[in-house]
Parts: C-alpha cells; structure tokens; sequence
C-alpha cells in the first residue's frame, strides 16, 4: 500500500481525532529562522501544523501527497496549499526561512528529500522536523493497553515507522544541528477520545481491514477496567520527537 492510499483513508476521521501539537513549537521556530516572511509545512495532512505555523510567519505553503487530506485541510488566506510530493516541489530556490515536517519525515525517500530541501531554503534557514511516538495514561493502563491494542497491531507497521520509534536517531540528517529545548506534548481525554486517536493509527487500519473490528471493541471493553467511567477526562502523554538544524550559509 502507498502512503498516498494509507492517508488518503480515513482523512475526515485523522482531522477530528488526532491532537494538536505544542503551541511553544512555532513560537521557537519563529525565533530560529533567519525571518519570518514564509515557511513550508511537508506533508501537511490536514493543516494542523500550517495553521499554527501562519501565526508566526506571513505566509505558509503547505504540500501533501493526498487530495483527501488536503480537502480536510484547515483553511486561512495566508496558507497556500497544494498536492505535491515533498520530493519534488514546483517552489523556487531559496523560498523559505523555514522548512518543517511534523509526524511524517520517516515516509520520505531521504535521496530525493534532503537536496529538496537545500535547494528551497534560504541561506541559514531552518529546518525541523517532531512527532509522537507511544501514548502513556499510567502504570495500570500502559500494560493492558500493550497487550490489547499495540501487540494487536504490530505486525501491521510499515518498516518506516521504526525511524519515529527510535526518535529519528538513524536519519542522516545534513544540516547543522540545532540544541533545541525538550519539548512536552499531552492531551486530557475520554477513553472514546483516546480510541479515536488510536483508531487513527495506521497499523489499527490495516489490523481492522483484516481482522475486522471484534478486537478493537474487545480492547475498549478490556480498557474500561482500568480507566473507569469512559467519560472521564484522563491526562495522557505522547512521547515527543523534535530535532531541528540550520542550513549552511555557503550551501
């Protein structure tokens, strides 16, 4: 399966349920890059990040494979959207003060990808590149919500999802890395919001397009032990990847 079909299903449901990232990102990479006047969000999905991003910055081009997540896309007057691979761009050298994926720079063809970047950045723009990894509620839910869910499910990762995993440590990564601060990323749900979100997942898709859904709502049930009432709120932390570099000035 592409990864054109694996984000194209699903895109109205991936909008609703998958949480927002830390606002303080835009704020730092606002002050990192050599301006403010225009950033490219990669694989946009369906604009979360864009939307923050045009806070901070005069205008936004953001590009994503799927027409579908682009439909779902959250709309401004300073975003610019498009259907493009981030490989190859219709963008001008030397474009953007800012560059950044979020949640999806393990799924690019890195030999296509890094000279792409280099040739639309500015001298001494930035680029960076964050995502969450495995949710954490507590040590009575982690354990059951393993078993129940995320062994399930593990046979149907793409092999790319390890790059995230591993926090993106085995990316060469050719700029000049930039010591950034440890950013937290945590949401308060309601076990119907938490399944949601997992439901999201890619691996849950395709485990459900094949098993059907008996396990899924077996794994609710199994979950309701643990965290009691569904409609209570619960805090959970996402372990959070952020890494970011700065473009040679002589590049």
């Amino acid at each position: 399966m592409t990864v054109h079909t694996l984000f194209s299903k699903k895109s109205d449901l991936y909008e609703v349920a998958r949480p927002l990232y830390p606002e303080n990102i835009y704020q730092y990479l606002a002050q990192l890059a050599p301006s403010n006047g225009a950033a490219w969000d990669c694989a946009c999905g369906n604009g979360q990040a864009a939307i923050s991003l045009v806070r901070h910055f005069e205008s936004v081009s953001a590009t994503d494979v799927s027409e579908e997540q682009i439909a779902h896309a959250k709309q401004h007057k300073n975003i610019q959207y498009s259907v493009s691979p981030s490989e190859e761009t219709p963008f001008a050298d030397n474009s953007f003060d800012l560059a950044c994926v979020a949640q999806a720079l393990h799924w690019f063809d890195f030999e296509k990808y890094w000279p792409e970047v280099k040739r639309v950045l500015k001298p001494n723009g930035v680029f960076a590149a964050w995502g969450y990894v495995w949710p954490s509620v507590n040590s009575e839910f982690d354990p059951l919500f393993s078993k129940t869910v995320l062994e399930v499910i593990e046979p149907y990762w793409a092999p790319q999802n390890q790059l995230l995993c591993d926090h993106y440590q085995n990316v060469e990564f050719p700029f000049t890395p930039i010591d950034t601060p440890k950013f937290e990323m945590k949401v308060t749900w309601t076990l119907d919001e938490f399944m949601s979100f997992i439901r999201t997942f890619s691996a849950t898709r395709l485990c459900i397009e094949e098993q059907g859904e008996d396990f899924f709502l077996a794994a609710r049930q199994a979950l309701v032990s643990s965290w009691g009432a569904p409609s209570n709120k619960r805090e959970i932390d996402l372990d959070f990847v952020f890494i970011a570099g700065r473009m040679d000035q002589n590049s």
